[in-house]
């Protein structure tokens, strides 16, 4: 018997905000998410709700006003990073860390949501092996990206004008 209910992953992942409609809004503008459904309940709030993006079943719900924010960090991998990103911009979300090709044959960035998650948006652009990828952290324009990565993330977590970042050591 598989333990996993057909159309879902193993793991889920959870977005608790204040305003899950229109966090459901904001991943269909981004993403192209599909929503399933929601469940309302009688103080107006949404209890459940979930939506597809992919492959993936992200599941939601309102918070109460004495709960502590708890924003999300997700990487959402799409067919073109840099129409996503733009659409994520449009929807509402801000650049944390600007489009970037890494070492492992991707193309991303990161946006925060108008519900303060950090969605980092992924395009696979070309095949590499791991070892390839580790290979190439050796390169000045890769060390670059990821210092950069580091250092966007560790400024906006923390709030500070500027990020901490630590020298990628490889094999």
């Amino acid at each position: 018997m598989n333990t996993t209910p057909d159309g879902y992953t193993t793991v889920a992942p959870w977005i608790v905000t204040k305003d899950t409609g229109a966090l459901l809004d904001f991943i269909t503008a981004a993403f192209d998410g599909v929503e399933l459904g929601r469940v309302p309940l009688a103080d107006g709030s949404i209890g459940h709700a979930e939506i597809r993006v992919g492959d993936t079943v992200v599941l939601a719900f309102d918070q109460h006003d004495d709960w502590p924010d708890m924003p999300s960090l997700l990487r959402v991998f799409v067919p073109d990073a840099d129409v996503a990103f733009t659409a994520a911009l449009q929807a509402g979300a801000r650049e944390v860390t600007a489009l970037s090709d890494n070492a492992f044959g991707q193309r991303g960035g990161r946006v925060r949501d108008p519900f303060g998650n950090i969605w980092w948006i992924t395009a696979n652009v070309e095949t590499v092996a791991p070892e390839e990828g580790m290979r190439r952290l050796d390169q000045p324009e890769y060390q670059e990206q990821m210092r950069f990565a580091q250092e966007t993330l560790d400024a906006e977590l923390s709030g500070r004008t500027q990020g901490r970042a630590s020298a990628v050591i490889t094999p």
